[in-house]
């Protein structure tokens, strides 16, 4: 037998040249002009309006959709590399960023109508408007296809009637991909639509602000729909094929949102580092003592492996692959992952870590939502399953 032996290019692991000098910048763009803000950020529970403009002035907005709406065009791979870096700043800009880019506008750039795309995502991509996705219910969260608000035809328009929770942004965005009932006797096989919503019209009324054990500045509410009038062309997609757009859309969110748990897990691991070398105990540095050695190396390894997935599903992505499978996987570990890592940076950290000066109890509150929201980590072990199993 006749061994095929690949060329030295046929796996390449280094990213563009674009990709890195997007690195590059975002990575200063964080410690120049977030991080600064991180305890204004938790202690007022809003970001400042100075900040959104400079990440407008970013073009942040637009990172991953086309350059025709005014976009950035860097794909999925490009904006995981964007989500890593912003990681390292408080998680209500990266929740900011993906809220709006990973699932809100996302799930209209994945299956708007030209028409739609055309009046909508050049304000999207601009930052000129905000977005965010309401799927989740108060009886239908893990259950998402048992959603219950609904979308009546009344000539040319729908009337929307039903309460989305805990929904990230919706006390500040402008438009939401709303998923409703459109024939109940088909459920999530034909019978779940996907709207585009002015969230400032009509019948729509947004809930108070949730309290919340982290994610300070970063708001979720309930948006309550009485009757809200929706014109039938704000159809996302085709009357009836609303989960299908659902799913597409939490896949590239799951990405990102993995992608975000790599950076927030690099920067535990460098400031753990760094503690290891100064922190002196038993009359040597605690990096010289083996149990500490020890949380580190697991916490390097976990990160190489983490990041690994992430930009190999966003690589299937851009190559218009199915990636149901790597996305899921990505989630589940990623998130556990960055729980574990911030909890292990804690410990290394002893006492200093549980104080506030640190930052690192903040990501450590921060972090516990992450195998929750999105889909939470056991729901993503039963799609993990099914598709093994297909």
């Amino acid at each position: 037998m006749t061994a095929v032996v690949s060329t030295p290019d046929a796996l390449n692991f280094e990213l563009p040249e674009e990709l890195k000098l997007l690195k590059r910048s975002l990575r200063e763009f964080v410690e120049k002009e977030l991080w600064p803000l991180t305890d204004e950020v938790e202690s007022s529970d809003e970001i400042p309006a100075s900040a959104i403009g400079k990440m407008r002035e970013m073009g942040l907005f637009g990172l991953p959709f086309a350059e025709e709406y005014g976009g950035a065009g860097i794909g999925e791979l490009g904006y995981c590399v964007a989500l890593e870096e912003f990681g390292r700043a408080s998680a209500a800009f990266s929740n900011l960023l993906g809220a709006h880019c990973s699932i809100g506008a996302m799930a209209l750039h994945l299956d708007g109508t030209k028409d739609l795309k055309d009046r909508y995502m050049p304000q999207l991509c601009s930052g000129e408007k905000l977005a965010c996705f309401a799927l989740s219910e108060p009886g239908a969260g893990s259950d998402a296809a048992n959603i219950s608000t609904t979308a009546r035809r009344d000539g040319d328009i729908y009337m929307l009637a039903g309460v989305k929770h805990f929904i990230t942004s919706g006390d500040i965005a402008d438009f939401a991909t709303v998923f409703a009932v459109t024939d109940p006797a088909l459920g999530a096989r034909g019978g779940i639509t996907a709207f585009w919503v002015d969230l400032n019209g009509p019948g729509v009324k947004r809930g108070p602000k949730d309290r919340k054990m982290g994610l300070y500045g970063s708001h979720t509410c309930e948006l309550i729909f009485e009757e809200a009038k929706v014109p039938a062309d704000h159809v996302i997609g085709k009357v009836g094929s609303g989960f299908i757009t659902a799913m597409k859309t939490l896949d590239m969110g799951r990405l990102s949102l993995a992608a975000g748990c790599v950076g927030s897990s690099q920067f535990m691991l460098e400031k753990s580092i760094v503690y290891a070398k100064e922190r002196i105990q038993f009359g040597k540095p605690i990096g010289k003592q083996q149990a500490v050695q020890f949380m580190l190396a697991d916490m390097a390894t976990e990160i190489y492996a983490a990041r690994n997935m992430v930009y190999h599903g966003a690589w299937k992505a851009d190559r218009g692959e199915r990636f149901s499978l790597e996305a899921a996987m990505a989630k589940r570990y990623c998130s556990d992952m960055a729980i574990q890592v911030v909890d292990r940076a804690l410990q290394i950290h002893g006492g200093s870590g549980f104080m506030k000066e640190t930052g690192i109890e903040r990501v450590y509150r921060d972090s516990r939502i992450l195998a929750i929201y999105e889909g939470t980590n056991e729901i993503q072990r039963m799609i993990i399953a099914e598709e093994l199993l297909r």
